[in-house]
């Protein structure tokens, strides 16, 4: 890969969907690496998703502070071993919080922004994420997107089908999207992971590709 020889620009993909490429520095890639070993443990561990019809997710996840199974949010994991999952931590609200400032460039886009659920997925090199919303949340605000590890293909579309028109982003190591506003729900997925690409002397990370995606559920206790 020669993105330290030409380094990507920052781009607005659509209205509310912004690209930040190189957002998190090694040292803070590391430390959620580090965080999401411990995520993955326990309480709930990290998993294949079964869908409603039998089908089986290709991405492991785990997630923090409410609990995602196909199509709810819940605070134990009733699909996996009863048991509440991790809390969501204060300082992942503020990197959250960050996040939107700088994608936005307006010191003050995070005000307000209360992240309360992170979804941890781990990409090995044969995980895809089949075109998706985002619409299990009683919530409009932003969607905060961080990629660490391998490179994967982001295909970003429209808010009204599966098909096109869409975008096609490589989303390297670091680098962060934001989407909200007019594309917060549109349909997105990922269908292809980069093997190789990622540096496991900067992240600690081995191989495969770590998303985490922090949003506001808009529910209550």
């Amino acid at each position: 890969m020669s993105h330290a020889l030409f380094p990507r620009p920052r781009a607005l993909v659509a209205p509310g969907a912004v690209h930040v490429p190189g957002w998190l520095p090694p040292e803070r890639q590391r430390e959620l690496v580090a965080a999401c070993r411990e995520w993955a443990r326990g309480p709930v561990p990290i998993r294949h998703t079964v869908l409603p019809g039998g089908g089986v997710m290709s991405v492991q996840t785990v997630c923090v502070g409410w609990h995602w199974q196909p199509y709810r949010y819940t605070r134990t994991a009733g699909d996996v071993n009863g048991r509440p999952v991790a809390p969501f931590p204060d300082w992942l609200a503020a990197l959250g919080r960050a996040a939107l400032a700088d994608a936005y460039d307006d010191p003050a886009a995070g005000d307000g922004y209360s992240p309360d659920t992170a979804l941890i997925n781990f990409y090995d090199g044969d995980a895809r994420m089949g075109m998706h919303q985002d619409k299990d949340e009683r919530s409009g605000a932003p969607v905060v997107s961080l990629s660490i590890g391998d490179s994967c293909l982001f295909r970003f579309g429209n808010t009204e089908d599966r098909g096109r028109p869409y975008t096609d982003v490589e989303l390297a190591s670091g680098d962060l999207f934001v989407f909200g506003g007019p594309s917060r729900f549109a349909y997105h997925g990922v269908p292809k992971v980069l093997p190789g690409t990622g540096d496991p002397a900067v992240t600690g990370l081995p191989g495969g590709r770590l998303n985490l995606t922090l949003r506001e559920t808009g529910l209550k206790d």
